[in-house]
C-alpha cells in the first residue's frame, strides 16, 4: 500500500520538484519502506512505498521500456502475474516483477480499457507523454482514496487532503454545504470533500486530462444481471458462495511480506479466515481481535472460539477509554477528512499493534453490504407497511418512541425503534439513510451556526443519496438497498475508516468479499437466499455449517461498535465538555453553542443517548481544529 501525489502544471510552467517533495512527505505513513518521484516539463509524480510485492525492484514510479509512459500504484493488482504472462505473449518487456509493471504495459495495450482487466483494489496515476495523457482510476468498490483539484490552470491530486494541501495553489476553503453532506451521513459523500473546489473520484471511475481539460467517467457499477449460469436452490449459490469466496481469499494471500486476518468474531471475518486456512491448510496463520471491556461491546469471547476451531495463532488486544483518550489529541489529523464513525479508533489502535508481526491484514469488510447483514435489511418489509400510514401517524409514533429512555446498551431495542422512526416519514433511500447514520436537516439546523445555515438554505444532506440511487439497475428493493448500501455507506464510511486506520501505521488490509467476480455472485443472487424471514445472511451461513462453531453462525448481528455513548458519561466526559464548550464553539462559530450544549447535556444526564452525534460533532471540530485552527466563522 502506498501514498500517491503530483500534478500538472498550467501551459508554459514548469513542475518544480520542492513542490511535489513536499506534498509526497505528507504520505510518509501510508509509505514508509520508499519514495520516488518523476518531474518532466508541466507534470510530477510522486509516490511513497509500502513494500508488499517485489521487495527489490518495485521502485516506483515505473516506467515503460522506452520511458514515455509512468505509472505510480497506490493498492494491489491481484491477477498481476497472468496479465503480464499475457503481455508478454503480446510482446511487452517487464523489467521488474511489481504489479505496477502490469499497469503501465496494459495501458499501452488496451488504453483506457485495461481497466476491465485489473482484478485489484487501485488508484493509480499514468502519465503518458507522448500523448500529454494524464490517466488516473480508482477501484470497484473505492477500497483506496483519490483526491484531486483544478485551480488557475493548475490539475493536483493525492491519496489524501494533506497531500493536495501541500500545493501552493490548493486553499483551505471549508465547503459549508459539505458540513451539512458530513452531519447528514457521518462522512462526506464523492464527489464531494470537506474542502470547496477539492473532489474525491468516485469508485469505478476514471479520470483523463488533456490540454487542460478533465473528463471523468464511469467504467464499472455493481452487476444486478445475470450474465452467466447461475445456481438455481440455495444450496447451489451457497456453495458458489464458498468456492469464491476461497478463490479470492487465495488470490489476496499473495505477498511478500507476512499476512494476517482481522477476526472480530463476526460472520464475516470468520468466514474469511475459515477460506484462508482451507485454501493454505500447511500455513500458521496470524489472527487479531480488539475487545472492550465493557460485556454487550465485547466480542472476544468469539474470536478466541473462532481462533481455537481453526488452528490459528491468535492475539487480543483491549480498547479502554484511556487508550481513546490518548487517541483524541491526534484525530483530526489521523482522518484527514471528517468521519463519524468512533470504530475509527479500536481500529488505529489495532493497527499498530499488528505491524510487530504482519504487514498485510485480510478483512470481512464488504459481507454485510453484499449479502445482507445489516438490521435495515430488516426493516425493508415494516417501512414498506408503515410508509402506507398516514404522515401524522408516523410522527405521532416517532414522537412516542422519543421519550423512550436512552439505553447505551449496544443494540438496544429503544436505540433501533428511534433510528428506525426517525426515517420513517421519508423515502426509503433516505430512510435507510438516516437508519444507518447521522442528522435530520431538522436536528442539524440548532447544532450549526448561522453561516453554516445560510450556506444550505434550500439545499438537503440526502440529495446525494437521491442522485445516488438513480443508477440503481435493480427495483428489488432488498437489491436496492445492497445497492444503496456498498455506495454509500461502504465507500464513503466503512472503507474510509479501514483505509486510514491502517495505513496510520503502514498496514495494508485486504477485503477478500470485494473480489469483483465474487461481487457479481452477490448482486445475482435471488435476494430470498439473503434474506429469509429474520434471517439475514442466510446463504452465507449455509455456506459455512461445519466450518465454524455453531454459535458464531446462530449469534445475534453485532457491528464494531464502540461504547462511546458510556465514555462520554464516564471517563472521557471532560475530553467532552472541553472540546465541545459553549466558549470555544462560539469563539469559531461553525456549532451553534447553545444547541451543542443542550445536547451535552441531556447525554451526560441519561435524559437521552446522543452518543452519535456529539461523536460527530466532536470529530467535526477535531478535524477543524488540525486543518483549519485559524479560520472563523462569527
Amino acid at each position: 500500500m502506498c501514498g500517491l501525489s503530483g500534478f500538472v502544471a498550467p501551459d508554459h510552467r514548469r513542475a518544480d520538484p520542492a513542490i511535489v517533495r513536499r506534498m509526497t512527505a505528507t504520505l510518509r505513513h501510508r509509505g514508509p519502506d520508499d519514495e520516488g518521484y518523476y518531474v518532466d516539463g508541466q507534470v510530477a509524480l510522486g509516490h511513497r512505498r509500502l513494500q508488499i510485492i517485489d521487495l527489490t525492484t518495485g521502485h516506483q514510479p515505473i516506467a515503460n521500456e522506452t520511458g514515455t509512459v509512468h505509472a505510480i500504484l497506490n493498492g494491489e493488482i491481484y491477477n498481476y502475474r497472468r496479465l503480464a504472462e499475457q503481455l508478454r505473449a503480446r510482446g511487452h518487456r517487464f523489467t521488474t516483477s511489481s504489479d505496477t509493471e502490469v499497469i503501465v504495459h496494459a495501458w499501452e495495450e488496451f488504453g483506457e480499457d485495461c481497466l476491465a482487466e485489473f482484478d485489484g483494489m487501485f488508484a493509480f496515476v499514468i502519465w503518458d507523454a507522448e500523448r500529454q495523457t494524464l490517466f488516473a482510476a480508482r477501484d470497484r468498490m473505492g477500497e483506496k482514496p483519490f483526491y484531486y483539484a483544478e485551480r488557475n490552470g493548475w490539475f493536483v491530486f493525492g491519496s489524501e487532503l494533506r497531500a493536495l494541501l501541500a500545493h501552493p495553489e490548493i486553499r483551505r476553503d471549508l465547503d459549508l454545504r459539505s458540513v451539512a453532506r458530513y452531519l447528514g451521513n457521518g462522512y462526506v459523500p464523492d464527489p464531494h470533500t470537506i474542502l470547496a473546489g477539492v473532489q474525491k473520484l468516485p469508485p469505478g471511475h476514471f479520470l483523463h486530462l488533456t490540454a487542460g481539460k478533465v473528463r471523468v467517467g464511469r467504467y464499472w457499477d455493481l452487476p444486478f444481471t445475470v450474465g452467466e449460469p447461475r445456481p438455481t436452490s440455495e444450496a447451489g449459490w451457497s456453495q458458489a458462495l464458498w468456492d469464491s469466496l476461497c478463490t479470492s481469499v487465495k488470490n489476496r494471500l499473495v505477498s511478500d511480506v507476512p499476512v494476517g486476518i482481522f477476526l472480530s468474531g463476526g460472520l464475516d471475518s470468520s468466514a474469511t479466515t475459515a477460506a484462508a486456512v482451507t485454501v493454505a491448510p500447511g500455513q500458521k496463520f496470524k489472527t487479531f481481535s480488539i475487545g472492550f471491556e465493557e460485556t454487550t461491546y465485547n466480542e472476544e469471547p468469539y474470536a478466541r472460539a473462532v481462533a481455537e476451531r481453526l488452528g490459528t495463532e491468535h492475539r487480543q488486544f483491549t480498547f479502554t477509554a484511556g487508550d481513546a483518550a490518548a487517541l483524541f489529541p491526534r484525530l483530526g489529523e489521523l482522518l484527514d477528512e471528517p468521519l463519524a464513525d468512533p470504530a475509527f479508533l479500536p481500529t488505529v489502535h489495532l493497527a499498530r499493534h499488528i505491524r510487530e508481526w504482519v504487514t498485510v491484514a485480510l478483512s470481512g469488510d464488504g459481507g454485510d453490504e453484499l449479502l445482507c447483514g445489516y438490521p435495515t435489511f430488516l426493516a425493508v418489509k415494516p417501512m414498506q407497511w408503515v410508509n402506507r400510514l398516514p404522515a401524522g401517524l408516523i410522527s405521532t409514533a416517532g414522537r412516542g418512541v422519543e421519550v423512550l429512555p436512552g439505553s447505551t446498551r449496544y443494540g438496544s431495542p429503544s436505540f433501533l425503534l428511534k433510528q428506525f422512526f426517525r426515517g420513517a416519514v421519508n423515502p426509503f433511500d433516505v430512510a435507510a439513510q438516516i437508519m444507518m447514520n447521522g442528522l435530520t436537516p431538522n436536528e442539524q439546523a440548532s447544532l450549526v451556526g448561522s453561516a453554516v445555515r445560510a450556506a444550505n438554505v434550500g439545499g438537503n444532506p440526502y440529495d446525494d443519496v437521491v442522485s445516488t440511487m438513480t443508477w440503481a439497475p435493480t427495483d428489488d428493493p432488498i437489491s436496492r438497498l445492497v445497492y444503496h448500501h456498498c455506495k454509500l455507506y461502504l465507500a464513503g464510511q466503512t472503507l474510509v475508516k479501514m483505509d486510514r486506520a491502517t495505513m496510520a501505521h503502514g498496514v495494508e488490509a485486504r477485503a477478500p468479499f470485494l473480489d469483483p467476480a465474487l461481487v457479481a455472485l452477490a448482486c445475482a443472487m435471488p435476494s430470498s437466499v439473503k434474506v429469509r424471514g429474520f434471517t439475514t445472511k442466510a446463504v452465507l451461513k449455509r455456506a459455512l455449517q461445519g466450518r465454524l462453531p455453531d454459535q458464531i453462525l446462530t449469534r445475534r448481528k453485532q457491528g464494531f461498535g464502540v461504547p462511546i455513548a458510556q465514555w462520554f458519561r464516564g471517563p472521557l466526559r471532560p475530553l467532552l465538555e472541553a472540546t465541545l464548550a459553549p466558549v470555544r464553539l462560539r469563539a469559531v462559530g461553525l456549532l451553534d453553542p447553545d444547541g451543542v450544549s443542550r445536547l451535552v447535556t441531556e447525554h451526560v444526564t441519561a435524559r437521552q443517548n446522543h452518543g452519535k452525534a456529539l461523536w460527530s460533532l466532536l470529530t467535526l471540530e477535531l478535524w477543524r481544529e488540525a486543518y483549519l485552527p485559524d479560520i472563523r466563522w462569527s
